[in-house]
């Protein structure tokens, strides 16, 4: 045990790889991720500012939407604004105490993504599944407590593997081959000095436990309004309400494809450059996209939006 206490702090600094290139392909690269930042900020901020001035937003669904969307911006803040600067770094550091403080608002930012998710699915069950008794259960201020539960939770859920990973041993090994401070990377350098089955074990229960017991809760309540979804008897009711629910449905697929493929397994040695891509779409493409889809198929939404960006 003292041993491995004396060589746990020899790494005072990681090297992210980030995406190695000819620099021509680096500037390319820079720009897209850039643009895509800016874009994925304006589009958030957009959603939240309208739901905050538009009083016909100020219902549970938009509330939730708008805490997501805070959620998101402070998602690509977590790991984007650092993976731009690496591309002008020479060295590509990052020191071992900033690199657990991204590991620990990355995954935490990531746990209560996946509980949004499922709070949102619930509002949309009690929405259509029990219409009579949505007004008095979706209250506001049941609603302020699901948001403050998802916040709070998801800064607990992964305190305890983060602080299981600041007690291995990494003893030499501190080139990662990402953009950020990943967790399957992580215990890769650690194990190549002391396995650590035990660790590896927590945090692979824990973000399964996590990522299936959420996706299969949210799959569950689409499949019951999905049901009575179909049982409308009119055309236009059926499309009004699935119009509903297929944007939320869209994000939980672009989020939970991707996270599945990478945390299901920390540390099960992926395939080189296949974790990089998986963790790039969730945490850069998906809140990207995530505007566009909620605003596309929402009447209400779009309309608010062009007073929030016409000014009117």
């Amino acid at each position: 045990m003292s041993k491995t206490r004396n060589i746990s702090h020899i790494v005072s600094e990681f090297i992210l790889l980030g995406f190695p290139c000819r620099w021509e392909i680096e500037i390319f690269l820079f720009s897209i991720f850039f643009i895509t930042y800016i874009l994925t900020l304006l589009g958030n901020m957009a959603i939240v500012c309208a739901v905050r001035w538009d009083r016909r937003l100020h219902t549970p669904m938009y509330i939730l939407l708008a805490n997501f969307s805070f959620l998101e911006i402070c998602y690509v803040n977590s790991d984007v604004p650092n993976m731009l600067a690496n591309f002008f770094s020479q060295t590509k550091t990052i020191s071992f105490a900033q690199c657990l403080l991204q590991l620990y608002f990355f995954f935490s930012l990531g746990t209560t993504e996946c509980l949004f998710l499922s709070i949102m699915a619930y509002d949309r069950f009690l929405a259509i599944c029990r219409p009579l008794h949505y007004p008095t259960v979706m209250t506001t201020k049941f609603c302020s407590s699901l948001v403050i539960f998802c916040w709070v939770y998801g800064f607990l859920w992964f305190l305890i593997p983060v602080i299981l990973v600041t007690r291995l041993p990494f003893c030499g090994p501190n080139v990662i081959d990402d953009f950020l401070c990943d967790l399957g990377p992580l215990l890769a350098l650690a194990s190549a000095c002391v396995p650590a089955p035990g660790t590896v074990l927590i945090c692979g229960t824990m973000s399964s436990l996590l990522i299936f017991a959420t996706f299969f809760y949210i799959s569950g309540s689409y499949t019951l309004v999905l049901r009575v979804v179909m049982q409308v008897p009119s055309v236009a009711g059926r499309k009004k309400a699935f119009s509903t629910c297929s944007s939320h449905l869209a994000v939980v697929f672009l989020f939970y494809s991707s996270v599945m493929m990478t945390y299901v397994s920390p540390g099960s040695g992926q395939a080189e450059g296949m974790q990089k891509f998986t963790t790039l779409f969730y945490s850069v493409l998906t809140p990207f996209f995530n505007p566009m889809i909620y605003s596309l198929r929402n009447k209400e939404m779009k309309d608010a939006l062009k007073k929030v960006v016409g000014g009117s």
